[in-house]
């Protein structure tokens, strides 16, 4: 699968017209076409302002899913998911249990709290 065809691929998986897409990055219905044509490319620009809506621009460029593909993360979930990946197993366990344990003593939140597996 190509550029074009990844272009087209993540607007249609998150529901987008080719309008509505385009829009996203103050871009045309015109340039989304031919984007998804293979007529020209979206710029780094495009790109950036497509990512907080969801898409995955790494699998847009390259063909490889993110780890949290739909799923635009803050800085501080980006921050966190860092640290826990760069730690000992020791310390994924210790963040794990913290987790948990805040996410137990807060308020009812959508999804609840999960115990790591």
């Amino acid at each position: 699968m190509n550029l074009n065809e990844r272009i087209k691929e993540e607007r249609e998986r998150l529901g987008y017209s080719q309008t509505a897409f385009a829009a996203l990055a103050e871009a045309s219905k015109h340039s989304q076409i031919n984007w998804e044509k293979g007529v020209g490319a979206p710029t780094a620009s495009v790109l950036a302002a497509w990512a907080p809506h969801g898409v995955d621009v790494l699998y847009i460029l390259t063909g490889q899913r993110q780890a949290h593909s739909g799923v635009a993360l803050t800085p501080r979930q980006a921050a966190l998911l860092d640290n826990y990946e760069h730690t000992s197993e020791e310390g994924k366990k210790i963040i794990e249990g913290a987790a948990f344990a805040a996410a137990q003593s807060a308020a009812p939140v959508k999804g609840g709290a999960k115990r790591a597996a």
